[in-house]
């Protein structure tokens, strides 16, 4: 009796431990660093960078999403979308999280250190700051400008990926960081307008919330726009050929429109499509571009 009362407790605890660090997130941050790390060579990337870097990536990824939830908690408890989360719930404590996030951090950063290079283990250490202090703890309840600035520490994975391959960060490398910047702010904005609501109550300075819901539509149909240019870029510098550019056209002939359809007649049910369609978006382009590099 007393292991089946305890094998209920142990798969809660292990289900809050795999929460807390946003594996569905994070799997679009792990997935963008290993494209990168394709895109860096002409030849296949060595299996023993790819494994490592992923792995240490991917776990110091997990180390900011595990801070971002304690620095978040109440905030967390206020909304519908992560009041689940293990800490609001109590499942897990304060401590237990910063462990978690110490272990997970410090163990990712000695494996890019030693088995990968320094420099992508200085890069993977910045953008863990930039997300875990600069945009939790300092953009993020201040400006609703905070996914514009802040999304500069999203945008790097790619980045990081190249790093680990290359042991130097390239302009092409910068392309790719300037894509999912550009991406972020009509990403999150979809979001943000069919949780207004939420935010408002929570106290954050979200751009709906700050700014009215037009003003806001209007903003994501602008930055669609700017980021269907931003992908042109890869063509234009031959980073790219014929496969991805036609591909980026689709894709972003698809995105602006649910921009415009976002603008023109809005509905909560459209921002989530719009929302879901933008995580597709990225993974596909992001395929796209590597698709398009092993063919040409």
């Amino acid at each position: 009796m007393k292991t089946l009362s305890f094998a209920p407790g142990v798969a809660e605890r292990a289900s809050a431990y795999i929460a807390l660090t946003k594996l569905r997130v994070n799997s679009l941050i792990v997935f963008c660093a290993v494209i990168g790390m394709f895109l860096a060579t002409d030849t296949l990337p060595p299996w023993r960078i790819v494994l490592f870097a992923t792995l240490g990536i991917g776990m110091v990824a997990a180390a900011a999403a595990a801070v971002n939830c304690l620095i978040e908690q109440k905030i967390d408890a206020q909304m519908a979308r992560t009041r689940a989360r293990p800490l609001p719930r109590g499942v897990l404590s304060p401590a237990e999280t910063l462990l978690i996030s110490g272990v997970l951090g410090g163990a990712g950063l000695s494996l890019l250190f030693h088995f990968v290079n320094a420099l992508t283990m200085w890069l993977t250490l910045a953008t863990f700051v930039g997300y875990a202090v600069i945009y939790t703890v300092l953009l993020k309840p201040n400006t609703p400008q905070n996914i514009v600035i802040g999304g500069a520490s999203g945008a790097m994975p790619p980045v990081l990926g190249w790093a680990a391959v290359t042991g130097e960060v390239s302009a092409d490398a910068c392309l790719l960081f300037l894509i999912i910047f550009a991406w972020t702010p009509p990403h999150f904005w979809a979001l943000a307008l069919y949780r207004t609501d939420e935010y408002a109550r929570a106290g954050l300075p979200m751009l709906p919330v700050t700014h009215g819901a037009q003003f806001t539509r209007l903003h994501v149909l602008l930055y669609a726009v700017i980021l269907a240019g931003v992908t042109l870029l890869p063509f234009a510098t031959r980073m790219s050929s014929w496969i991805y550019l036609a591909s980026a056209i689709v894709l972003n002939g698809i995105f602006i429109g649910y921009a415009w359809k976002l603008w023109r007649n809005y509905s909560d049910a459209l921002a989530r499509t719009t929302f879901k369609f933008s995580i597709l978006y990225l993974t596909l382009l992001f395929a796209a571009l590597l698709v398009d590099h092993y063919v040409f």
